[in-house]
């Protein structure tokens, strides 16, 4: 009898991994990176620059090298830039 619940408990726990992963990753689908509307230190991760690699560690306002997660479609509405159009206007 234990050992049927132990059994039906470890199935319904990898099911679940499975479900939690699935989701995260049609959360991630949803979004895009949007450079140059981050806050200072709300960023979400590494800068294009290369001076830190980790998020929150931003230093100013809307850097161009800085990004956040934002809904997909909703970046250009936001004043941001793709990774392209940010990578181009440090360049200058």
């Amino acid at each position: 009898m234990k050992s049927s619940i132990l059994v039906s408990s470890a199935v319904a726990a990898a099911l679940a991994m499975g479900l939690v992963s699935q989701v995260a990753a049609q959360d991630k689908a949803a979004k895009e990176k949007c450079f140059g509307i981050a806050k200072a230190g709300e960023n979400d991760c590494a800068n294009l620059s290369g001076s830190h690699s980790c998020a929150g560690q931003s230093k100013s306002d809307n850097a161009a090298d800085e990004w956040k997660f934002v809904a997909k479609g909703t970046c250009k509405s936001m004043s941001g830039m793709s990774a392209d159009e940010a990578k181009a206007k440090l360049k200058k």
